[in-house]
């Protein structure tokens, strides 16, 4: 996943606001991960601002992403359009100077210096702001698990389903009501 880290170490105390619209920021870990998502022409792309405010312990950091993106639907595999626009907020603790943090965060000291990984950030609200599953539209019916035809026309015209053949032996099971 690509990289960018950003010196934050003076910034005056009422922050200061960073904007990156850079799609590189995002192609670069969907190619990575394989993902199926497609960023919309440059404009309509994706873009991100957001302010650092200094504090003792580590930096506030408070923006929005906007946007959008093509996904696959979750049922039917076709392509879904989605108009991002989250805001997002997270507090993020610094290392203390010559400490080692157990987990690798989005800060981190390099000397005196303290940078923050906004390419990490930048993509960890992405992936937040997309939906849990993307759907083309809220009936959708998916696909035929047989033939695999989109049912949005209709019926596909496979046969109706008689059930798993290998339970077909239960079917004329009788069980016999107990007596309360």
């Amino acid at each position: 996943m690509s990289e960018l880290w950003l010196d934050i170490t003076d910034l005056p105390a009422e922050g200061r606001e960073f904007s990156f619209s850079d799609q590189a920021l995002w192609t670069g870990p969907i190619a990575e991960f394989a993902l199926p998502h497609v960023l919309t022409a440059p404009g309509t792309g994706l873009a991100a601002t957001f302010s650092v405010l200094p504090q003792t312990r580590g930096a506030l950091v408070r923006g929005k992403l906007a946007g959008t993106v093509v996904v696959p639907c979750d049922r039917c595999a076709e392509d879904v359009r989605l108009t991002l626009d989250e805001d997002f907020e997270l507090f993020e603790e610094a290392p203390l100077e010559g400490e080692e943090a157990l987990e690798p965060g989005l800060l981190r000291r390099r000397g005196k210096v303290l940078e923050l990984d906004v390419g990490s950030l930048l993509w960890e609200q992405y992936l937040l702001a997309l939906p849990v599953k993307p759907l083309c539209d809220e009936n959708c019916r998916g696909l035929c698990p047989r033939c695999g035809a989109p049912l949005r026309e209709g019926p596909c015209g496979c046969a109706e389903a008689d059930g798993d053949p290998r339970l077909a032996v239960l079917k004329n099971l009788k069980v016999p009501r107990g007596s309360n």
